[in-house]
Protein backbone atom coordinates (compact mmCIF):
# COMPACT_ATOMS: atom_id res chain seq x y z
CA UNK A 1 0.00 0.00 0.00
CA UNK A 2 1.21 3.47 -0.72
CA UNK A 3 1.10 6.70 1.22
CA UNK A 4 -1.21 7.91 -1.55
CA UNK A 5 -3.83 5.35 -0.49
CA UNK A 6 -3.49 6.46 3.15
CA UNK A 7 -3.72 10.11 2.08
CA UNK A 8 -6.77 9.38 -0.09
CA UNK A 9 -8.56 7.95 2.98
CA UNK A 10 -8.40 11.34 4.75
CA UNK A 11 -11.15 13.78 3.86
CA UNK A 12 -11.28 17.53 4.26
CA UNK A 13 -14.13 19.09 6.24
CA UNK A 14 -14.19 22.85 5.62
CA UNK A 15 -15.08 25.28 8.42
CA UNK A 16 -14.82 22.73 11.24
CA UNK A 17 -14.61 23.26 14.17
CA UNK A 18 -14.57 26.95 13.25
CA UNK A 19 -14.93 28.96 10.06
CA UNK A 20 -11.65 29.06 8.16
CA UNK A 21 -10.32 25.74 9.52
CA UNK A 22 -10.10 22.76 7.16
CA UNK A 23 -10.38 19.70 9.41
CA UNK A 24 -8.55 16.56 8.31
CA UNK A 25 -11.08 13.78 9.01
CA UNK A 26 -9.37 10.43 9.58
CA UNK A 27 -12.54 8.40 10.19
CA UNK A 28 -12.57 6.93 6.63
CA UNK A 29 -8.99 5.71 7.21
CA UNK A 30 -9.99 4.14 10.53
CA UNK A 31 -12.99 2.41 8.95
CA UNK A 32 -10.88 0.60 6.35
CA UNK A 33 -9.02 -2.23 8.09
CA UNK A 34 -6.23 -2.52 5.53
CA UNK A 35 -5.55 1.21 5.39
CA UNK A 36 -5.65 1.56 9.18
CA UNK A 37 -3.27 -1.39 9.61
CA UNK A 38 -0.86 0.07 7.03
CA UNK A 39 -0.92 3.48 8.73
CA UNK A 40 -0.13 1.91 12.11
CA UNK A 41 2.67 -0.17 10.57
CA UNK A 42 4.18 2.93 8.96
CA UNK A 43 3.94 4.87 12.24
CA UNK A 44 5.80 2.01 13.97
CA UNK A 45 8.54 1.80 11.34
CA UNK A 46 11.01 4.25 12.95
CA UNK A 47 10.89 2.29 16.23
CA UNK A 48 11.05 -1.34 15.05
CA UNK A 49 14.80 -1.78 15.60
CA UNK A 50 14.87 -0.02 18.96
CA UNK A 51 11.36 0.27 20.44
CA UNK A 52 10.75 2.81 23.18
CA UNK A 53 9.58 1.50 26.56
CA UNK A 54 6.38 3.56 26.35
CA UNK A 55 4.14 5.17 23.76
CA UNK A 56 2.58 8.44 24.91
CA UNK A 57 -0.72 9.05 23.08
CA UNK A 58 -2.45 12.41 23.08
CA UNK A 59 -6.20 12.80 23.67
CA UNK A 60 -8.14 11.78 21.66
CA UNK A 61 -7.06 10.58 18.22
CA UNK A 62 -3.52 9.99 19.46
CA UNK A 63 -5.04 7.28 21.66
CA UNK A 64 -6.18 5.38 18.58
CA UNK A 65 -2.78 5.29 16.90
CA UNK A 66 -0.72 5.24 20.09
CA UNK A 67 -2.50 2.24 21.61
CA UNK A 68 -2.26 0.31 18.33
CA UNK A 69 1.45 1.17 18.09
CA UNK A 70 2.08 0.09 21.69
CA UNK A 71 0.41 -3.23 20.97
CA UNK A 72 2.36 -3.72 17.73
CA UNK A 73 5.71 -2.76 19.31
CA UNK A 74 5.11 -4.63 22.58
CA UNK A 75 5.42 -1.52 24.74
CA UNK A 76 3.33 0.19 27.40
CA UNK A 77 0.93 3.05 26.70
CA UNK A 78 0.53 6.35 28.58
CA UNK A 79 -2.49 8.57 27.92
CA UNK A 80 -2.15 12.34 27.90
CA UNK A 81 -5.63 13.71 28.50
CA UNK A 82 -7.52 16.95 28.55
CA UNK A 83 -7.62 18.61 31.96
CA UNK A 84 -9.75 16.88 34.58
CA UNK A 85 -10.05 13.49 32.86
CA UNK A 86 -7.38 11.47 34.70
CA UNK A 87 -8.24 9.98 38.12
CA UNK A 88 -4.83 10.10 39.84
CA UNK A 89 -2.51 13.00 40.74
CA UNK A 90 -1.40 14.75 37.55
CA UNK A 91 1.11 17.16 36.07
CA UNK A 92 -0.23 19.62 33.53
CA UNK A 93 0.87 21.85 30.66
CA UNK A 94 -1.01 24.69 28.96
CA UNK A 95 -0.79 25.23 25.21
CA UNK A 96 -2.34 27.12 22.33
CA UNK A 97 -3.69 25.66 19.13
CA UNK A 98 -4.91 27.09 15.86
CA UNK A 99 -8.31 28.01 17.31
CA UNK A 100 -7.92 28.40 21.09
CA UNK A 101 -6.03 27.24 24.16
CA UNK A 102 -6.21 24.25 26.47
CA UNK A 103 -4.49 22.21 29.16
CA UNK A 104 -3.34 18.61 29.00
CA UNK A 105 -2.39 16.32 31.86
CA UNK A 106 -0.51 13.12 32.55
CA UNK A 107 -0.33 11.06 35.73
CA UNK A 108 2.59 12.25 37.82
CA UNK A 109 4.04 8.73 37.98
CA UNK A 110 3.53 7.82 34.30
CA UNK A 111 7.12 8.10 33.09
CA UNK A 112 9.92 6.64 35.21
CA UNK A 113 13.11 8.73 35.04
CA UNK A 114 15.28 7.77 32.06
CA UNK A 115 12.51 5.93 30.21
CA UNK A 116 12.56 6.21 26.39
CA UNK A 117 9.18 7.20 24.99
CA UNK A 118 7.64 7.99 21.63
CA UNK A 119 4.91 10.63 21.56
CA UNK A 120 2.07 9.99 19.10
CA UNK A 121 -0.79 12.10 17.79
CA UNK A 122 -2.82 12.19 14.62
CA UNK A 123 -1.84 15.74 13.66
CA UNK A 124 1.01 18.22 13.94
CA UNK A 125 -0.44 21.64 13.23
CA UNK A 126 0.86 24.61 15.25
CA UNK A 127 2.84 22.29 17.52
CA UNK A 128 1.31 23.45 20.79
CA UNK A 129 -0.18 20.13 21.87
CA UNK A 130 2.90 18.10 21.02
CA UNK A 131 5.22 20.65 22.66
CA UNK A 132 3.09 20.49 25.83
CA UNK A 133 3.21 16.67 25.81
CA UNK A 134 6.99 16.74 25.27
CA UNK A 135 7.28 19.12 28.22
CA UNK A 136 5.31 16.73 30.44
CA UNK A 137 7.55 13.81 29.43
CA UNK A 138 10.74 15.77 30.05
CA UNK A 139 9.54 17.13 33.40
CA UNK A 140 9.14 13.53 34.56
CA UNK A 141 12.65 12.65 33.39
CA UNK A 142 11.63 10.80 30.24
CA UNK A 143 13.74 10.70 27.10
CA UNK A 144 11.92 11.33 23.83
CA UNK A 145 12.87 8.73 21.20
CA UNK A 146 10.71 10.46 18.61
CA UNK A 147 7.42 12.14 17.85
CA UNK A 148 5.15 10.45 15.31
CA UNK A 149 2.08 11.86 13.60
CA UNK A 150 -0.16 10.68 10.82
CA UNK A 151 -0.53 14.19 9.35
CA UNK A 152 1.64 17.31 9.42
CA UNK A 153 0.31 20.68 8.32
CA UNK A 154 3.70 22.10 7.36
CA UNK A 155 2.36 25.54 6.49
CA UNK A 156 1.62 26.09 10.21
CA UNK A 157 5.30 25.52 11.16
CA UNK A 158 4.54 23.30 14.16
CA UNK A 159 8.04 21.79 14.05
CA UNK A 160 9.39 25.14 15.19
CA UNK A 161 7.92 24.50 18.65
CA UNK A 162 9.76 21.17 18.87
CA UNK A 163 13.43 22.07 18.38
CA UNK A 164 15.82 19.15 18.63
CA UNK A 165 13.08 16.53 18.43
CA UNK A 166 12.97 13.83 15.76
CA UNK A 167 9.58 14.06 14.09
CA UNK A 168 8.10 11.38 11.85
CA UNK A 169 5.09 12.45 9.76
CA UNK A 170 3.45 10.04 7.34
CA UNK A 171 1.62 12.68 5.33
CA UNK A 172 2.43 16.36 4.91
CA UNK A 173 0.23 19.13 3.58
Amino acid sequence: MSMEKIKAAIRDIPDFPEKGIVFKDITPLLQDAETFREAVDELCAPYRENPPALIVGIDARGFIFGAAMAYRLGTGFVPVRKKGKLPHVTVSADYTLEYGSATIEMHEDAIPTGTRVAIVDDLLATGGTLAAAADLVKRQGGQIAGISVLIELGFLSGRDKLPGETIHALISY
